[in-house]
């Protein structure tokens, strides 16, 4: 699954990428949409890596095997994804089905462009098999746009010979994950690596009966959030216990962590298999998310299958949601491990949950936040991000940082 969440800027510039067995016909008659009595269905998401590619290809063969009268067309958009998709359904020219972060859904399903789903689902398709907080993520006023097709949470990466070094423990607690990273910063090393950002932070602000956001406006500025907040700052600025990437000249968590200059970070499953190339001498393990107030919490970061609410194959189109986010569909599409399985069955028959590294990732979606909350959250989120740095470089109060950015949020998102 890629980390593809705000589109910026608009570009038009389409990889179109017709996988083994894929249809490149796009004319015909409404119903049909192809000569020879076939149907083809157009689905648009953005790239993935050559084995991500290999598992789509091998999922879609599979779907028109068992679907003869059905052909799909995939569309890879290689930039800007979101920018792209918003400027083809205005035009009246978006594919049937296409990829969908949370992150955008709310806003999204507002234009009225997403096709609901409720009516096309039958009871075999077991929705109590989805992992509820994923699900509801493309539900809005109880009406269900999408259906997600992976995601992953967040996780303790923990270096494992570092902490034998130091003879301490894994942390099961936010206070000893602190005292721990006091042992475990030396020599350059930080004992924790830190995103300081809002995607990351959300869980964490909402720790202390806070909320970041409320009637779909800024909030981060309420006491209990900076309470929240605060140790996250005073780790960085006052024991020196922790870094972001770029302090160690790092381009991200996972590399920060492989590169050895953090001795746990909060990443997620991508981060497995991109430790397993790029650093495979590495000793580590994973762990679930340190609790909070006695509280377990962590993020979820998921995308769904939707429906164009314009499109003259809907019949076609479901059938194609259906297996994609289906049992078989998606087992064959996260087998691998890159993308985890929303359904809990298929993570039980693949034995994500027990996996050593991507069970603590599997345990934590039944609990975590996702990364969305309704249709304003760009730009909390974008202001949060401008003032929540500063706080944490050390360069002014949090309180005063967040309030600021708070009321600068609500003055652009307006009455």
């Amino acid at each position: 699954m890629e980390k593809k969440w705000i589109g910026t800027g608009i570009s038009l510039l389409l990889a179109g990428s017709i996988l083994a067995g894929c249809s490149s016909d796009n004319g015909g008659a409404e119903g049909t949409g192809d000569s020879g009595g076939k149907t083809t269905v157009t689905l648009a998401g953005w790239g993935g890596n050559p084995t991500e590619q290999a598992l789509l290809e091998q999922t879609l063969s599979d779907f028109e095997e068992k679907n003869p009268d059905i052909d799909v067309k995939l569309e890879v958009i290689a930039d800007q994804y979101m920018d792209v998709m918003k400027t083809r359904l205005i035009g009246g020219e978006g594919p049937d089905v296409f990829y969908l972060d949370a992150f955008e859904a709310p806003a999204m399903i507002e234009t009225g462009v997403i096709e609901p789903l409720d009516e096309y689902v039958s009871e075999d398709f077991d929705l109590e098999d989805f992992e509820e907080p994923l699900l509801d993520a493309f539900k809005q006023d109880g009406v269900t746009y999408g259906f997600p097709k992976d995601y992953s949470t967040l996780a303790l990466f923990y270096n494992k010979t570092m902490f034998e070094e130091a003879g301490v423990e894994v942390p099961t607690t936010w206070e000893e994950l602190t005292e721990v990273s006091k042992e475990l910063t030396k020599d350059g090393v930080y004992g924790f690596g830190v995103a300081p950002e809002l995607a990351r932070q959300y869980f964490v602000a909402e720790a202390l009966g806070g909320e970041v956001v409320v009637d779909n406006r800024a909030n981060f500025g309420a006491d209990e959030v900076i309470e929240a907040l605060q140790p996250v700052i005073d780790q960085h600025n006052v024991d020196k216990t922790s870094a972001q990437p770029s302090e160690v000249g790092a381009s991200s968590g996972g590399d920060m962590f492989g590169q050895q200059r953090a001795a746990m970070v909060l990443e997620g499953n991508w981060n497995i298999p991109y430790l397993d190339e790029t650093f495979p001498d590495l000793e580590y393990g994973t762990a679930e998310v340190p609790t909070i107030n006695g509280e377990k919490g962590t993020m979820a970061y998921t995308v769904a299958y939707v429906m164009n609410a314009a499109s003259e194959k809907k019949e076609a189109s479901w059938k194609l949601i259906e297996y994609l986010t289906g049992k078989e569909g998606m087992e064959t599409w996260t087998s691998k491990g890159f993308a985890l399985p929303t359904r809990k069955s298929v993570a039980e028959s693949l034995g994500y949950a027990e996996d050593e590294l991507r069970g603590p990732l599997v345990a934590g979606a039944e609990y975590a936040t996702v990364w969305a909350n309704g249709t304003n959250l760009p730009v909390i989120t974008n202001n949060f991000n401008n003032q929540f740095i500063s706080a944490f470089l050390g360069d002014r109060p949090l309180d005063e940082a967040l309030k600021e950015a708070e009321e600068q949020a609500n003055s652009e998102i307006g009455e």
